[in-house]
């Protein structure tokens, strides 16, 4: 018996690299996949609310389908007014960019005795044929995942792809057990991601006023990234401030207004991300931080910007599992803390 047991947890060292390796090389089918499933858990509820009151499989799959569309509208036309906003914008706010980046590239050559190159201005050099090229490589890839995603949405949402029945089928042997599991799952993924939006577009809407109250340019741009960016745990708050903050130094002239600005967009955050999301989120939902910081660092190493916005449900929806079996709920409960939690 030991030297089975022996072996089990050598192949099971060896085989969890493998695993992790797949995921890594075979991302641009992996990324869409998870995503696609968190999406659909959200309107699993609603799917079944329709089927209870006799409508058709496939005219609720349509209704879940044209609500998505109607966010996706909604997102694009969000984005076309920030594109308008700075494109509309004049060329006051990139001269004085120029100026203050001058500045700053003379006291880092001071500080650090080098010499940076000086062919051009340096929004010029930013705009360069090469890094244009690089972000229609990202937007074509980011097109492709959306292309994808969709497609797997539609498949979890008409089940053609059965979390509840694969878990029943290799994880979870016993039917009553998997309907459980599957629903506790949905349960605090739904809550997670629901909880998540909210709070993230609280601190949209926070940002894009507080840039219209300290005329700061393109509001709507900086609401939608501080948006976007939230999604990525305890890291992306950080991520909006800094770099408002640095686009606030180009523009706002007075150091004072700068410094309230900058006090103004951290409470902001503090508010929504420190205080309300913690209360929103509940004790039932506690991941030790450590957790939270080495998962963070795992998944955007396996799958880059998408791995750390899904590093949490992906964490939620292991500990779930681990916690259905005896031998594994010592590591669960490793994954909760009941002093340290997430923010």
């Amino acid at each position: 018996m030991d030297k089975t047991r022996t072996t089990n947890i050598l192949l099971l060292i060896l085989v969890i690299p493998v695993i992790f390796y797949l995921l890594k090389i075979l991302s641009f089918i992996f990324i869409p996949l998870v995503s696609s499933m968190f999406i659909a858990l959200l309107f699993l509820p609603l799917l079944r609310w329709l089927g209870k009151r006799g409508v058709p499989k496939v005219i609720s799959v349509f209704i879940v389908i044209l609500i998505i569309l109607g966010g996706l509208a909604i997102t694009a036309e969000l984005i076309h007014l920030s594109s308008k906003q700075i494109m509309s914008s004049d060329s006051t706010f990139f001269q004085q960019a120029e100026d203050k980046l001058a500045a700053l590239t003379i006291s880092l050559e001071e500080f650090f005795g080098v010499q940076l190159q000086k062919e051009g201005n340096i929004m010029t050099q930013i705009l360069q044929k090469d890094n244009l090229g690089s972000i229609f490589g990202y937007v074509s890839n980011f097109l492709s995942m959306a292309l994808m995603t969709s497609f797997f949405v539609v498949l979890w949402l008409s089940e053609s792809i059965n979390v509840q029945k694969l878990m029943n089928a290799t994880l979870l042997k016993q039917k009553h057990a998997s309907v459980k599991t599957f629903r506790k799952i949905e349960k605090d993924l739904i809550k997670f991601i629901k909880v998540k939006f909210l709070v993230s577009l609280g601190t949209g809407i926070g940002i894009g006023l507080a840039c219209v109250y300290f005329d700061v340019s393109f509001p709507i741009f900086w609401g939608l990234f501080a948006f976007v960016i939230n999604f990525v745990q305890m890291i992306g708050s950080f991520i909006s401030v800094i770099a408002l903050a640095i686009f606030a130094f180009v523009e706002i002239q007075l150091m004072g207004t700068l410094f309230f600005f900058i006090l103004s967009i951290t409470l902001v955050q503090v508010v929504f991300g420190g205080i309300l999301e913690p209360i929103f989120m509940g004790k039932s939902f506690s991941i030790n931080i450590i957790t939270v910081l080495v998962m963070l660092m795992f998944w955007g190493f396996i799958w880059g910007i998408p791995g750390m916005i899904m590093s949490i449900p992906i964490t939620v929806f292991i500990k779930i599992i681990l916690e259905q079996f005896p031998n594994t709920k010592v590591i669960a409960s490793l994954l909760s803390g009941n002093e340290l939690k997430i923010k």
